[in-house]
């Protein structure tokens, strides 16, 4: 999702990046178009029926196998069915874009396998969903959400498919996006794409998912699924993660592999977990980072440092004694938002941590331009490469012919808004123009040398620390997002890894708080996050309301 521009203390414009449900071949199946948002009001929420699987973590789910009370198909059958009960027909979440034609025959295969072999690891077995961003050469389509991409199917499967089918994950189907991972318009809806109508949020359904994660941050909420991959350019996990009141880790780049994703931007693309724990996204993330992909350049990098399994970082003490920086500038937030760090801010000194509180970074808000253009630079660069090596199958081979192609179809792809960035992005050189180089030195310099190595070697920081995003604001098809904050873009344009961790909420709606730091600091993150998820335990899942309850002080 590319920034904004104007104002430095707003969040990057958005973020960067059946019935009855008889489980068979046909109840698989979801419209190729989805329903368009009604203008009406929303109807009230209905009767959510309870739901056995309901917030149970990886590991009571790998219990539950190794005790016989679970199967991997019995799983699939179980999440299958909450879709076509939440999502495809009850509150509508619109969270699944696709479902998996062959899941339930590969869950058989994952059963017959773990009675003959045992289990792969903690995913063996466990239905996961992943954003229509990240290529499968199976059944499944990869569209970015657009029409343009209808059909397409990669020739192979992307590095994060990959790690997850040798885990022995079970790839339940894609989730609903922002378009093109909200980098076609300035003016755009989070969670709205041509192919997949708009996604709503599980806490308030007229409220935005944020995005561009929006199908797998509401999916995991709502307990469509136990994991979902997201991904993120500049705050494409992390956002969605706060409006759904989820975990998300936007990995430093190059620690997932990038490859076979359909690109923004190479210098700040990054796939990466979310989960409603912190358990359950650190062990999603040492699937996706083992090893280096021979197909991406940056898993290769020099220094790069992967710790295999995240779950041994999980540290109930792991505040004490941890210095963290608290960043207040240039951050404008509502006083219910601050309302909320504060809180969460005591929490941590209770916990032993050692706050420094503020850390002042002087380099915020002056790369906000640079970063727009490294962006559309790198997006008509990378996306004419992926399209252009994606073999016959591909129906557009190029950003020049997705920008005609929606011009051709304006009624059903530019309805509500249009791809002023798109045409933008084509409009720029190759990656050899000083204008580019230059752009990305500075946003290097700005974010790291000067901004967050420079303030964490100052005071000696683990980690720095500041609100995700504002609470989610109201759905607007006709004026686009309505910002409400967000510190997303620091992490983003250094490259550097960032994790979003419910802290609470305002009238019942989520926010988190982001812990961010260093390259490949993701086992002193996760210490820190999970320490703080443990003390303070402010997940709570969703309602499925109609519209925000104000009187609620939760």
């Amino acid at each position: 999702m590319p920034p904004k521009t104007d104002n430095s203390s707003k969040l990057p414009r958005r973020n960067f990046l059946a019935r009855g449900f008889k489980v068979g071949a046909a109840a698989l199946a979801l419209p190729a178009f989805a329903r368009t948002p009604s203008a009406k009001a929303p109807l009230p929420a209905p009767e959510v029926k309870p739901f056995e699987l309901d917030e149970l973590t990886l590991a009571a789910l790998q219990d539950g196998m190794k005790s016989g009370k679970f199967t991997a198909r019995s799983l699939a059958e179980k999440y299958l069915a909450r879709i076509g009960e939440l999502d495809t027909s009850g509150p509508a979440l619109n969270s699944v874009i696709e479902l998996n034609h062959e899941a339930l025959t590969i869950a058989d295969s994952l059963d017959a396998e773990r009675q003959s072999k045992g289990p792969r690891g903690p995913l063996h077995g466990i239905p996961v969903l992943i954003k229509d961003n990240v290529g499968t050469a199976d059944h499944m389509m990869t569209t970015a959400g657009s029409l343009a991409l209808l059909g397409f199917t990669p020739a192979k499967d992307s590095g994060v498919a990959r790690r997850l089918r040798e885990s022995g994950a079970l790839i339940l189907g894609k989730t609903n996006l922002s378009e093109w991972a909200n980098f076609r318009s300035s003016h755009s809806s989070s969670g709205w794409s041509g192919r997949g109508g708009q996604t709503h949020n599980p806490y308030a359904y007229d409220r935005s998912p944020c995005g561009s994660s929006s199908g797998s941050g509401a999916a995991v909420s709502a307990s469509l699924c136990a994991v979902a991959v997201g991904s993120e350019t500049d705050g494409s996990i992390v956002c969605p993660c706060s409006a759904n009141g989820i975990v998300g880790i936007k990995p430093t780049v190059g620690l997932v592999s990038r490859a076979g994703i359909i690109p923004i931007s190479h210098s700040q693309d990054t796939a990466g977990p979310m989960g409603r724990t912190v358990a359950d996204a650190a062990a999603l993330l040492g699937v996706l980072a083992a090893g280096a992909d021979p197909d991406d350049s940056a898993t290769k990098a020099p220094g790069r440092k992967v710790a295999g399994d995240y779950t041994k970082f999980l540290d109930r003490g792991g505040l004490r004694g941890a210095r963290i920086g608290v960043v207040h500038k240039s951050y404008d937030f509502s006083e219910s938002v601050a309302s909320v760090l504060r809180a969460a801010l005591d929490a941590m000194k209770h916990e032993g941590a050692v706050l420094v509180d503020p850390v002042e970074i002087t380099s915020l808000g002056k790369f906000d331009d640079s970063e727009m253009d490294v962006m559309l630079y790198e997006f008509k660069h990378d996306l004419n490469a992926y399209l252009g090596s994606a073999g016959p199958n591909a129906p557009v081979r190029s950003l020049k012919e997705v920008i005609a192609f929606n011009e051709k179809y304006t009624d059903k792809e530019l309805t509500y808004f249009g791809q002023d960035l798109f045409v933008a992005a084509e409009k720029k050189g190759p990656l050899t123009d000083k204008a580019y180089l230059d752009a990305l030195t500075k946003n290097h310099r700005l974010a790291r040398t000067e901004g967050i190595d420079a303030v964490m070697e100052k005071y000696r920081l683990d980690a720095l620390v500041a609100p995700t995003a504002g609470p989610s604001w109201l759905i607007d098809l006709v004026d686009g997002d309505h910002d409400t904050g967000g510190t997303s873009s620091l992490a983003a344009v250094a490259g550097y890894p960032n994790i979003n961790v419910p802290a609470g909420f305002v009238f019942g709606m989520p926010v988190g708080i982001s812990f961010f730091g260093r390259a490949w600091s993701e086992p002193t993150l996760i210490k820190i996050a999970y320490a703080f998820e443990q003390a303070t335990l402010r997940r709570k899942p969703p309602r499925f309301l109609s519209t925000v309850d104000l009187s609620s002080h939760f």
